[in-house]
């Protein structure tokens, strides 16, 4: 039988025995074994996966590294890839890459209130373009504020308490027009749930035929990290459309018993209830803290977007009724004491123990009765 052997520049016809033949194969299997043994002792030592912020993946071995960027060997080629472009660096095969979530548009919640996604980086520039619209100016007789529309329907988020105690409450729209924005204003904007713990508060907006202004998207408390920067769209001091840019100084500071993505980027009156941004377009917070200038700089917070989810989730539990003076906020006075007397048992004993005197036609206290509380003089 003819055999032939494989040599690097081709295929040679030969004549093999039965040994030599075994013996080849022999030598294959032990080369793809070493082959692989040394593959695997490669990719622990010196491999690692870079994941970039679009999501992608690089794997490969880094043989430089310069100020502005990042130089991987891919085999065959190196491949440079910018620094600020980098999300994160780990040795060999990233195990957990897959909690990073990767582009994959924008989808519909369940609810059909709001859209959630994962979308790519943009220039602020660009987003603040993209979703301008969707930031809206929110009025009342007594107070200015910020919000966001969350779908088609008009509904929009913004801080509880920015229409605290009114029923009367009206939108500002701004349209992309050539050479900027149009100003629509909404009037009789209908309140249909508010919390005034988390302060936010669900409107909806009722829309002309036509108008149809976009809506934001919302994001992911996961993706959330300090350092990353962020941008706030909003109508501070009724200064309308104002962009302000900083980073997430810590992504989870309690105050009061409520946890807070803090920021450097500027919130001032005007701004509650406005979205607060990622570099990727997704509203992550609503804005609703800020020190003042005389107390500290740079200090200012703001509602996380999970509490935004559950609120919607929950907006039942949280129903606005305008004829119910108990909805949301208001809770009637607890009823005043009659007399005006100072209880007896409250008054200053000049020395030692005293008995309080009993009022008169009370029942004297028997010793069997070592399990009832005396409540003389605590009327009223």
């Amino acid at each position: 039988m003819k055999r032939g052997t494989w040599y690097a520049n081709g295929w040679r016809s030969s004549r093999l025995g039965g040994g030599e033949l075994v013996r080849w194969f022999l030598r294959l299997a032990m080369a793809g074994m070493i082959g692989s043994y040394v593959t695997g002792a490669l990719l622990g030592a010196g491999f690692e996966t870079v994941v970039l912020k679009d999501g992608q993946r690089v794997i490969g071995e880094v043989v430089a590294e310069k100020p502005t960027a990042l130089y991987i060997d891919l085999g065959y080629d190196l491949l440079r890839v910018p620094r600020d472009q980098v999300l994160r660096r780990s040795k060999g095969e990233d195990a957990g890459s897959s909690a990073y979530s990767a582009p994959r548009g924008v989808e519909l919640h369940s609810s059909g209130f709001y859209s959630s996604g994962v979308l790519r980086p943009s220039p602020v520039k660009d987003l603040v373009g993209k979703f301008g619209e969707a930031v809206i100016s929110i009025e009342t007789p007594s107070s200015k504020g910020s919000g966001f529309i969350i779908n088609d329907q008009g509904c929009a988020i913004t801080n509880a308490h920015v229409i605290q105690g009114e029923t009367r409450v009206s939108a500002i729209l701004y349209q992309n027009v050539p050479g900027g924005f149009a100003r629509r204003r909404v009037e009789d904007v209908e309140i249909l749930a508010i919390n005034s713990f988390f302060d936010l508060a669900l409107l909806r907006l009722p829309l002309p035929t036509d108008l149809k202004p976009s809506h934001v998207v919302l994001g992911n408390d996961d993706d959330v990290n300090a350092g990353e920067g962020v941008f706030a769209v909003g109508n501070p001091f009724g200064l309308e459309r104002s962009v302000s840019q900083g980073i997430v100084s810590n992504r989870s500071r309690n105050i009061e018993g409520q946890l807070y993505l803090q920021t450097d980027t500027a919130i001032n009156p005007g701004n509650s209830g406005g979205p607060l941004f990622n570099q990727r377009g997704e509203v992550i917070g609503v804005t609703s803290l800020g020190a003042r200038a005389s107390v500290a700089d740079n200090l200012a917070f703001a509602i996380p977007v999970a509490y935004v989810k559950e609120f919607i989730k929950h907006r039942e539990a949280f129903a606005f009724d305008k004829a119910n003076p108990n909805t949301g906020y208001r809770y009637v006075d607890p009823p005043r004491r009659l007399n005006p007397k100072q209880p007896e048992g409250l008054k200053e004993q000049v020395s030692g123990p005293k008995t309080p005197s009993k009022p008169a036609g009370e029942t004297p206290r028997r010793s069997g009765q070592a399990g009832r509380v005396d409540r003389s003089g605590t009327n009223g």
